[in-house]
């Protein structure tokens, strides 16, 4: 008689360690965060896309808040250390805004899922640090970098700290525009960028005025 068909078995999958459970909840929230948000993703999707039980979830992390903690805080670590970075050697300031905006660019190229997440607000972001208040300390750094130019330039280095959040606030919102349209490329994008900032500051006045409108006759 022919040998019956032996049944099938399908090897056992290697049982993670809870350093690597963890990271790969991570890496599971992320994606969903950055797809659907804080408030559309739940545990019950976590734990499906992971394939593991919802209580699994809750040992590692607490809860759906938790988890999503961690996640903005490592992206808001992984983005200040690239801005920041960029300012920390000392360059001519041309040289500085072109570093920032390569910095940006760049984080927005390899953490794409990092940076959706990062400029929606949710209530649990604004306790880890939502995007605009890590845009407000880099901001911090540029404005310590322009008030030295500032005075040599013979302007009012008081307003420095506004100068400093249009600088970084039309570099962070360039980068939320190019997210999506990725084009042109990065460094044509960096280059436009400081074309405007820098051509910019280089004409300043001392004392700007709006433009006083016409009155009828004249």
């Amino acid at each position: 008689m022919p040998d019956a068909p032996r049944e099938s078995r399908r090897a056992p999958r290697a049982r993670m360690t809870a350093s690597q459970r963890r990271e790969q909840l991570l890496t599971v929230s992320r994606g969903l965060f950055a797809e659907k948000g804080f408030e559309g993703t739940s545990v019950e999707e976590i734990a499906a896309r992971a394939e593991v039980s919802k209580p699994v979830v809750y040992e590692h992390f607490g809860g759906k808040e938790g988890i999503y903690a961690v996640v903005v805080d490592r992206e808001v670590q992984a983005l200040t250390g690239a801005l920041i970075g960029s300012l920390a050697e000392s360059a001519h300031p041309k040289v500085l805004v072109e570093r920032a905006s390569l910095a940006l660019l760049a984080y927005i190229e390899t953490h794409e899922d990092g940076f959706r997440i990062l400029v929606r607000d949710s209530p649990v972001a604004q306790a880890t640090g939502t995007f605009s208040s890590l845009i407000g300390d880099v901001a911090t750094q540029v404005q310590h970098l322009l008030e030295a130019q500032f005075r040599a330039n013979g302007l009012d280095p008081r307003t420095a700290p506004l100068y400093a959040q249009m600088l970084v606030g039309m570099i962070a919102l360039t980068g939320q525009y190019w997210l999506d349209a990725r084009s042109p490329k990065k460094t044509e994008v960096a280059a436009h960028l400081v074309n405007l900032a820098w051509n910019g500051l280089k004409g300043m006045e001392k004392k700007p005025e709006l433009t006083k409108p016409r009155t009828p006759g004249n």
